[in-house]
């Protein structure tokens, strides 16, 4: 299935047609550089927006993805989860590592979207990751953890950095890579297809974004959970987990990692918080796609007027 739509009916939205803009003077004949600054700026507040909003909910997914748990962390569901760490954890504990998720989150969104404006006709836009870099996953994730002993970033990535070496900030790149593909080949092709077909004439729709962003969200989340356990294994080197094993050591490498989620839990433990992963990813990408399109149809429209009131 094709990514893009005929010339006649550009992909996107775009300002409804009103006599105060000239024929042609759709979204997509923009100048090259203003579209650009439009997608980019359009992505960096999509992706700020959808990290900060969503983030308990990834904290939770984290937790429940432990293959060995700890007693006081075992949840049945995320409303169990969420109510437990705040009770007993306290309020702000959910939001622990949100500031390095923002840091990453703006320029990274910024990049993915312009890159799958530009890319859109192919399908090589799959490869560009919608999250945050490496060390910020790690940091993330590790601080996301039961009893985690990191109170700030930096002691975090100060202490991962003494005591495992700078390799442990990417142990997780190779799975993480691995996942991304399928994730945004789904991701991004289930939405263009739930455009197509409720949203066939691409206008600004905040409905059909909402609705197209939170099936694809759901459908690649759920999809590519295996890689997902596999790589919060990798970030966060479960000591109960790898000492069960007798490993000893730091784990490395995606196989080493599928073995290991399969020796501890061995099919489900694959599919270990897939119901967080899927609660997260929903409102996350329905929350990325319709700020993303709000904002390039409202930047998009002030543009043209500017362009018409010359």
């Amino acid at each position: 299935m094709e990514l893009s739509c005929a010339p006649a009916a550009p992909p996107g939205p775009g300002p409804p047609p009103g006599p105060a803009v000239a024929e042609g003077d759709e979204y997509e004949s923009l100048p090259s550089g203003a579209a650009l600054g439009t997608h980019m700026v359009a992505g960096a507040v999509a992706g700020i927006m959808e990290h900060t909003v969503m983030y308990p909910v990834d904290s939770v997914k984290t937790r429940m993805q432990s293959l060995q748990p700890d007693p006081k962390a075992q949840y049945r569901s995320v409303y169990e989860a969420l109510k437990k760490i705040v009770l007993t954890e306290g309020l702000w504990r959910p939001l622990r590592g949100i500031n390095v998720t923002m840091l990453g989150a703006g320029p990274a969104h910024a990049m993915y979207f312009a890159c799958y404006e530009k890319m859109k006709k192919s399908l090589s836009d799959t490869l560009q990751q919608g999250g945050n870099s490496h060390l910020a996953n790690v940091v993330k994730q590790r601080m996301q953890m039961f009893n985690s002993p990191y109170k700030s970033v930096l002691s975090c990535v100060r202490t991962v950095q003494r005591t495992e070496g700078f390799g442990a900030f990417y142990r997780s790149y190779t799975t993480q890579l691995t996942m991304n593909v399928p994730f945004q080949a789904i991701h991004f092709i289930t939405y263009e297809f739930l455009q197509e077909h409720i949203n066939p004439r691409r206008e600004y729709n905040p409905r059909s974004h909402i609705v197209a962003g939170a099936v694809a969200g759901a459908v690649a989340a759920a999809a590519t959970t295996p890689l997902d356990v596999c790589k919060t294994l990798l970030n966060t080197q479960e000591n109960t987990a790898l000492s069960s094993l007798n490993i000893s050591g730091h784990l490395s490498g995606m196989l080493n990692a599928f073995r290991t989620v399969y020796q501890l839990g061995g099919l489900p433990g694959f599919f270990r918080g897939v119901q967080a992963r899927v609660i997260y990813q929903m409102p996350s990408t329905a929350i990325a796609w319709s700020v993303y399109e709000f904002f390039k149809y409202f930047l998009t429209k002030h543009k043209l007027e500017k362009r018409t009131s010359l």
